[in-house]
């Protein structure tokens, strides 16, 4: 995986900004505060990645996940223990989308929706998997073959 900067779009960032950090273990690193007194963004450092988050903005085109039905992508997060992070989002308020196991291309993973509408992928790798198995494996489950 590469670094990538990710832009969220959220209800209210400062009620994320603290959930990214405590289930997550983001950590603050900017803000900007409009004169008003609302949160324009909140910068975070979520392992190496950078990870913004930002109130709704209909007028722009910003809008959460919950204003638009859900969200059709995951993010991941490499985790050490799959099993101790996962514990920390559940009791921090998210919500299951897709329980831990062990996947066929070599981790423990599982899908968790976050209290504003995103889906996360908690991984951690438990072994290597040749390129090969991993195809082999992905046309049995998905040709309807295999029972999971």
């Amino acid at each position: 995986m590469t670094q990538i900067a990710i832009h969220l779009v959220v209800t209210d960032p400062d009620q994320a900004a603290t959930w990214y950090a405590e289930a997550l273990g983001a950590r603050e690193t900017n803000r900007i505060t409009l004169p008003d007194g609302r949160t324009l963004t909140v910068d975070l450092l979520l392992g190496d990645t950078v990870l913004a988050v930002a109130g709704e903005m209909p007028a722009l085109g910003m809008r959460s996940p919950a204003a638009l039905g859900g969200t059709s992508a995951a993010l991941h997060v490499p985790v050490p223990d799959v099993e101790a992070a996962w514990a920390r989002a559940l009791e921090a308020g998210a919500t299951v989308f897709e329980p831990v196991h062990d996947a066929f291309w070599g981790e423990r993973t599982g899908q968790l929706l976050d209290p504003f509408g995103h889906r996360w992928a908690l991984d951690q790798h438990i072994r290597d998997v040749p390129h090969d198995e991993i195809v082999s494996r992905a046309a049995e489950l998905f040709s309807g073959s295999a029972t999971a």
